[in-house]
């Protein structure tokens, strides 16, 4: 397979797990602008318009057909969304207005109008909002492609062998149209985690990259490559060691996989009998097959944000509760934990706000915004009761500071309930309410919550950043972002202790739950659940198998008494390497792709 050129190495961010090997098809696309002229017939322009929508339609309709067959409803729907921008009124009669009053041809008008609403979506600073923009550029290109009658789709200029597709950037209904037979996987320079783009690649079973660098300006057409989707790495020219040792990584994942779906049924049990129940985290409906496959007890975390926030409109309650009750009906006879709305921080706010916050991570988020936004609140814990009906739920509040906001919610809770009852509707009003700890003063009072609650769950991502003073989303300061820090792990015991003086139960959902490293401290701090990406579940709860709850207890003890976090991490990784050699370098040769299940909880 090897090249002619100089083997050359491109590392971005890794979105869907796999090595894959293959000539690269480069594909260098934009959205740019088309001819402008006047004309004279304008009702002939505006005919020519609509003539383009209808064909578009048409088109999206056959590739959510098409997408449906493949992946199920779920992925089906994303092209719901992109129908309904041309439903948009914006485009209905935006369009029409601006070309009976530019005089202009339909194409220019329709991309002008476009463009405006482009530009305000851009200026949204969350990047799960901006990436939306792709969708609707993915749109925009579509009809202008249909303003040209001759064909009903342009012919893709692709090869007819297995290669690997390098872009700009790719659409979803690009990704969702690839045939699985000819593209074996596909790196982007733009793009994120929490695309579209991402999500179909991940449920398609494509390995995918993002984030890379100047390729498709370097890279040539039929270049030999090797994707690495566990480290985001692409290898254009590869040396024939190169491929060799690649060869040898793909059967070595391969063989690992094979070997970890074994523990699909066993439990997460220590040597010495401690048990620990182990979840996944998830955003989206179309996770639950993974949280299947991956052998976990249920969900820990569903963040309900970013059903929530991918809508123009907040979902209402009826829409709400069909979600959670399908979701709750498919995870049974495990349990699922909703998280409330979490909005805010690195998150769009559920509402615009009139300028930006000079600090959103200490700013109008978490709970705040559900208390100050009961209607919404109220909403959606009437829809989270009524799918107890349906499985094991429970629901926690996010970003809990204090018992004070734990009772108010709980109030308004009591009054979902009520209301409910007073409206028949079935509903299950012994769902487990539990508060997330994610901030310092909540866990120095968290016995003070523990009497208020069914379960804490701890979201370390936060309680990291918030305790160490450290913006998690800030290159600058990232290094200084250490989860092994002493005060983080005296905070974690407060919490188990305050949670154990009622008898209740403690959990960690945040990333800190499933590193291997520190794994072996957490089960030691007396930690009840972890709740992980999906497909890290067999990794972890091999590792669980392999541990004795007695030695993580003597662990933790040194820890506790440790003044340094290198101290600490020096300890862990002893430990943990001293267990599980192999399983170490498991993580660190091949860590899960980042998905909608390891962003920060």
């Amino acid at each position: 397979m090897s090249g002619s050129g100089k083997e050359t190495t491109y590392v971005g961010t890794p979105v869907s797990r796999g090595i894959v090997f293959g000539p690269v098809h480069v594909i260098a696309r934009g959205f740019s602008a088309p001819d402008v002229y006047h004309v004279a017939n304008t009702p002939r322009e505006i005919e020519r318009f609509e003539d383009a929508l209808t064909r578009t339609r048409r088109q999206l309709q056959g590739l959510q057909q098409h997408m449906e067959s493949l992946s199920g409803n779920e992925e089906g729907r994303i092209f719901e969304a992109h129908m309904l921008v041309l439903e948009d009124p914006v485009v209905l009669t935006g369009v029409p207005r601006a070309i009976e009053e530019r005089g202009q041809n339909a194409e220019y008008c329709f991309y002008a109008v476009m463009q405006n609403q482009l530009e305000s979506m851009r200026r949204i600073p969350d990047p799960f909002f901006r990436d939306r923009t792709t969708d609707i550029e993915d749109v925009c290109q579509r009809v202008l492609r249909n303003f040209d009658t001759e064909q009903e789709e342009p012919a893709p200029n692709a090869p007819d062998h297995q290669h690997l597709i390098v872009a700009y950037d790719l659409s979803p209904s690009a990704t969702a149209a690839m045939d699985r037979h000819q593209v074996v996987g596909f790196a982007t320079e733009q793009g994120s985690i929490t695309s579209h783009t991402a999500i179909l690649a991940r449920s398609l079973g494509i390995p995918a990259v993002v984030g890379l660098k100047n390729a498709v300006f370097n890279l040539r057409a039929l270049d030999p490559c090797i994707l690495d989707g566990y480290e985001g790495k692409l290898i254009s020219n590869p040396a024939p060691e190169t491929i060799a040792q690649y060869r040898e990584l793909e059967e070595q994942h391969q063989q690992r996989h094979k070997e970890l779906g074994k523990l699909r049924d066993l439990e997460a049990s220590t040597i010495d009998g401690h048990s620990i129940t182990l979840s996944a985290n998830i955003e989206f409906e179309h996770e639950v097959d993974l949280v299947d496959r991956s052998g976990a007890e249920g969900v820990g975390l569903f963040r309900t944000e970013f059903y929530l926030l991918e809508h123009e409109e907040c979902p209402d309650e009826e829409e709400q509760a069909a979600l959670y009750s399908r979701v709750a009906a498919r995870i049974a006879p495990h349990e699922v934990i909703f998280r409330t709305l979490d909005a805010g921080g690195d998150k769009v706010p559920g509402e615009p706000l009139s300028e930006p916050e000079p600090n959103p991570f200490l700013g109008w988020r978490g709970i705040r915004f559900s208390l100050d936004r009961k209607d919404l609140f109220k909403e959606q814990l009437r829809a989270i009761l009524r799918a107890g009906k349906s499985g094991r739920v429970g629901l926690m509040f996010p970003l809990i500071s204090g018992v004070g906001e734990v009772r108010r919610a709980k109030s308004l809770l009591t009054e979902c309930i009520g209301e409910l009852t007073e409206r028949g509707i079935d509903f299950n009003p012994d769902i487990a309410v539990g508060a997330m700890i994610e901030v310092p003063s909540a866990a120095m009072v968290a016995a003070e919550i523990a009497a208020e609650v069914d379960f804490l769950s701890i979201g370390t991502n936060d309680l990291v950043q918030y305790t160490v003073a450290v913006d998690r989303v800030n290159p600058r300061v990232a290094k200084l972002y250490r989860s092994a820090h002493p005060g983080i792990i005296r905070l974690i015991k407060n919490v188990v202790e305050g949670a154990s003086q009622h008898q209740i139960w403690t959990g960690i959902c945040g990333e800190m739950a499933g590193d291997l490293t520190l794994l072996p401290l957490l089960v030691g701090l007396g930690v009840d659940e972890l709740s992980v990406g999906a497909p890290l579940v067999p990794l972890v709860k091999q590792a669980v198998r392999m541990l004795d709850f007695a030695e993580c207890s003597e662990l933790a003890s040194k820890c506790l008494i440790a003044s340094e976090t290198q101290h600490v991490v020096e300890l862990c990784r002893e430990f943990a390497t001293g267990i599980y050699p192999d399983l170490m370098l498991e993580e660190s040769r091949g860590p899960t792709a980042p998905s909608f299940a390891s962003r920060p909880a």
